[in-house]
């Protein structure tokens, strides 16, 4: 992993959304889509909704024109229930970050569509977290099998073992792990000369 970082050089943040139920909505959108189509549907939801991507404006909103956007019917649904779930109180999205990693899991989890990547990836964008480890996601399973020249993917539960030594800082390893995809070639990794 060390050789890895050295060639990887140093990482960056995306931008925060403006607040933890725009991200969600992102997440949502993005779920088990290619990041350049995922990107596009959300602009275009995002376009229905001058004054930003709330609950308001969300609700404002037909299916019809959310599915307008590229929206499949259970992402809408999806969005729905977390729309009504932050309007009316039952998920209290401006205190969450008071909350644990854990209980922010378990409560996000109770909105339609909504489970532990959706949530892992509000505590480390959002949130930004330092020690989420999302061994579901593909991404950090191919650039850690990458880094560590594995000849296939770990599983997801022999990939939660190995995160241990990146304690409390797995968030940083789960980066660079997204970011080995992106810019190292398969194969072992060589240090610079």
């Amino acid at each position: 992993m060390a050789v890895a970082i050295e060639r990887i050089g140093p990482l960056s943040w995306r931008p925060r959304q403006a607040d933890a139920f725009g991200a969600l909505v992102r997440a949502i959108v993005f779920q088990q889509l290619a990041g350049r189509a995922a990107m596009a549907i959300h602009g275009r939801l995002a376009a229905l909704t001058p004054d930003g991507v709330t609950p308001q404006g969300i609700l404002a909103l037909t299916e019809r024109q959310m599915r307008g956007a590229g929206l499949s019917a259970a992402k809408t649904a999806s969005i729905r229930d977390l729309t009504t779930k932050a309007a009316d109180g039952t998920l209290p999205l401006r205190r969450l970050s008071r909350l644990s990693d854990d209980q922010i899991v378990a409560r996000l989890s109770e909105v339609r569509g909504i489970g532990r990547w959706t949530a892992e990836m509000l505590l480390i964008f959002q949130l930004r977290r330092p020690d989420v480890w999302p061994v579901d996601d593909l991404g950090v399973r191919r650039g850690f099998a990458r880094t560590h020249d594995l000849p296939e993917l770990p599983a997801p539960k022999s990939l939660a073992a190995e995160g241990d030594r990146f304690r409390p800082y797995r968030t940083v390893a789960a980066l660079f792990c997204w970011r080995a995809v992106a810019v190292l070639p398969p194969g072992p990794i060589k240090p610079f000369a």
